[in-house]
């Protein structure tokens, strides 16, 4: 193929107490066409979303640049000259895995060009950039991923989301860097703390595939979510209030972003979102997907 359009969907890792594990793809995309030229490169920023055109590169620093010529060297090929348009709909610096969602559209459009399928050497190559395969997976594979390394190797696998769960997004307009927000977490955590979230994390697997009237205590962490909160006193007050109220709510990814398991699609009454964009999303079950054109 020459010429390619990759959909690429959002995606929430941890979902309470899966760090680095779970991960859940969500229906918003971005949108990245890829050319092969003559020559050169040419990287087109049309839409940056809630990132703002001037903060994304657009030379070879670009992620999806930089996904895509990591994947052609892998499958062994060399396109001349690349020219991308790129339509974000992402938020960045979020905890919506937009860095994970430019790896894998890159990604995936270098399976294109190589005219090879995307198979499980994809997450590999994906998760390298972020040394865990959460968000990646979620976006590469969609539903709701266990992702986990061994041995240097990357590795995940797709589960399906029980049908009732409607995520609902509480979005503020502040940012957050996952780099700063790890450099929180301690280098060593109680007994207890890992014991309590090891239970929720297996609970969240089964809440979130076959009864989601467990979501509430499936989703509780003791692991890291409260050492960030001094990162974001506004999205850990937000999370407290909805847990408060009965609601699944946990800290997207590295934050600050609110998300909400709900089987209604509804933030109860008198929850105070004042900051934040809310909106619901559904789960997206496709994952990553190409088009020739």
């Amino acid at each position: 193929m020459n010429s390619v359009t990759v959909t690429v969907p959002a995606s929430s890792a941890n979902l309470g107490p899966g760090f680095d594990a779970l991960g859940l793809a969500l229906g918003l995309y971005d949108v990245i066409e890829v050319q092969v030229t003559d020559s050169g490169l040419k990287v087109e920023v049309l839409d940056a979303g809630a990132g703002g055109v001037g903060d994304v590169p657009t030379g070879e620093t670009h992620l999806v640049v930089r996904a895509i010529r990591r994947t052609c060297e892998r499958l062994g090929v060399r396109p001349p000259g690349l020219h991308l348009r790129c339509f974000n709909k992402i938020p960045h610096a979020r905890g919506l895995g937009s860095s994970a969602a430019a790896v894998v559209s890159g990604v995936a459009a270098g399976y294109a060009l190589a005219d090879k399928p995307v198979d499980a050497a994809a997450v590999q190559i994906a998760a390298e950039f972020e040394g865990h395969a959460d968000n990646a997976a979620a976006s590469l594979l969609g539903g709701l991923v266990i992702a986990w390394s061994q041995s240097g190797r990357f590795h995940a696998e797709k589960l399906t989301v029980h049908p009732s769960i409607r995520p609902v997004l509480a979005v503020p307009e502040v940012k957050s860097s996952t780099a700063a927000t790890r450099g929180l977490l301690p280098a060593e955590v109680p007994h207890a703390d890992a014991a309590f979230t090891a239970g929720r994390a297996a609970l969240a697997i089964h809440a979130l595939t076959c009864d989601p009237s467990l979501l509430l205590a499936a989703t509780a962490d003791r692991l890291h979510q409260h050492y960030r909160a001094p990162a974001y006193p506004a999205t850990a007050r937000l999370v407290n209030e909805l847990r408060d109220a009965g609601v699944a709510a946990t800290v997207s990814g590295a934050g600050p972003t609110v998300l909400a398991l709900t089987t209604d699609g509804i933030i109860p009454a008198g929850v105070d979102v004042e900051g934040f964009a809310v909106s619901e999303l559904p789960v997206d079950s496709s994952g990553v997907q190409v088009t020739a054109r």
